[in-house]
């Protein structure tokens, strides 16, 4: 979002959301980079627009998801750059939502950002019954229990490696070196892709998910499906290896290519489930190992209760993803119309499941915004979603974060954040771009 004023008017309506943020709505519904915030307090409910994406940058949306949960749980933004739309900030409320896919549709995108028609992205996650489930089933296997307990081996000593070749004493960038490193390399392992050109799935995930971020694609909507179409080409090359090969493969293109549900997608399915496995196996597991260290230089006194009691790794693992949420929310179309909280949400309408608001809701966590790491009904938070979009490869993550944290104590006694991370401008990924920390050695 550049910092500009607000161009001329022209004739035609901008039609990309990038333009919008920069001709229609910078300085009057978006705040410009580095301007005041205001607190949620002195904002008229009417205009209250929690999608604005310096709010993510900044860290400053808390006080408005609390305003709404207790004021209007269910509100009605009806201007902003990503059109009009609900807010369902509350844990109860969500949790319902999220279940009822008689009422509410994932088939026309499950971000708050609309579909471009002329470029389309079918995912079995962004599809309601039938085909969802077959096409979830697909690629279910991949995350079984066996095929957990194999990786289980792999991801330990690949943490360990990372881990080893840290600077001890010296700053050095976690994101890059650690969160994004252990987990591109295991996503290359699910997909059997090239090893060596494993940080192609870094920038192909943040592509996906950051077309309206000038710092990801400067030039645009134009970069945006150039890139993307880069990794349709380099995957389709991987497609017809494995429908050639003499056995059939165990990863997920091999799965993609020789399912029964799977194996006739046309190009753009295929995209789109790929950028579906490469999103949900990146971006979600690399924030949260980036948010459990942020998390235990906030709360120190967890830090030590950990540091006194390896068992509770498992458990602070599920605080962390609650705490962090690293996907914020996940958007449903209204099938028909569905009254809640005195309000009709009209058949068509777009409906957003704010789940960074649902697990800090006070109605249903005691100390919400609090890292507590044996908390009661510890796994009980919303960042996996529910019902039949439930995060496939939750247990994979989990097993992710464990290791890694049994790892480090192996070798080093802290972690010390030396500064505030920088933070994704999304409201969809909650994550970090950077963070410099400083690691203190074993005594």
């Amino acid at each position: 979002m550049a910092d500009t004023t607000a161009d001329a008017p022209t004739e035609t309506k901008p039609k990309f959301l990038s333009d919008q943020v920069k001709d229609e709505w910078m300085g009057t519904v978006y705040m410009r980079p580095g301007a005041p915030i205001p607190p949620a307090s002195a904002i008229d409910l009417d205009r209250l627009n929690i999608s604005d994406p310096e709010l993510w940058r900044r860290d400053a949306f808390w006080d408005r998801f609390e305003r709404l949960r207790n004021e209007e749980p269910l509100h009605y933004c009806a201007e902003s750059a990503v059109g009009p739309y609900w807010s369902v900030t509350r844990y109860e409320d969500v949790m319902a939502i999220d279940t009822d896919h008689k009422r509410f549709s994932s088939a026309s995108g499950i971000t708050i950002i609309d579909l471009e028609e002329d470029f389309a992205l079918p995912m079995f996650i962004a599809m309601d019954q039938p085909k969802h489930d077959v096409q979830r089933k697909t690629v279910q296997p991949i995350v079984a229990p066996d095929n957990l307990r194999n990786f289980e081996a792999l991801i330990r000593e690949r943490t360990a490696k990372v881990l080893d070749s840290l600077p001890v004493g010296e700053p050095f960038d976690w994101v890059d070196t650690v969160s994004i490193e252990l987990t591109t390399m295991m996503l290359a392992t699910l997909f059997n892709f090239p090893f060596e050109d494993r940080r192609k799935l870094t920038r192909w995930s943040d592509v996906a998910t950051g077309r309206d971020n000038p710092e990801i694609c400067p030039g645009g909507e134009e970069q945006w499906r150039a890139e993307l179409m880069e990794c349709l080409g380099y995957f389709t090359q991987l497609w017809n290896q494995r429908v050639n090969a003499n056995e059939p493969g165990n990863d997920l293109i091999s799965m993609l290519a020789t399912g029964e549900h799977t194996k006739n997608m046309e190009p753009m399915e295929y995209l789109g489930n790929v950028i579906l496995l490469i999103v949900g196996g990146n971006d979600t597991t690399r924030n949260s190992m980036t948010g459990s260290v942020l998390g235990m230089n906030l709360f120190p006194k967890e830090f030590d209760k950990l540091k006194a009691d390896h068992s509770l790794i498992p458990s602070m693992v599920s605080e962390i993803i609650r705490w962090q949420t690293p996907l914020a929310h996940m958007r449903r179309t209204a099938l028909e119309d569905v009254e809640m909280h005195g309000k009709t949400i009209k058949a068509g309408e777009k409906v957003i499941m704010w789940y960074v608001s649902g697990n800090r809701d006070e109605r249903h966590f005691e100390r919400p915004n609090d890292i507590w790491i044996d908390r009661p009904k510890i796994r009980s938070h919303l960042s996996f979603g529910f019902g039949i979009h439930r995060c496939v490869g939750n247990r994979l993550g989990e097993m992710q974060l464990k290791i890694l944290w049994e790892e480090f104590f192996k070798r080093f006694d802290d972690v010390i954040v030396l500064k505030e991370p920088v933070r994704t401008p999304s409201s969809f990924v909650k994550g970090y771009t950077e963070m410099e920390v400083v690691l203190v050695p074993k005594s």
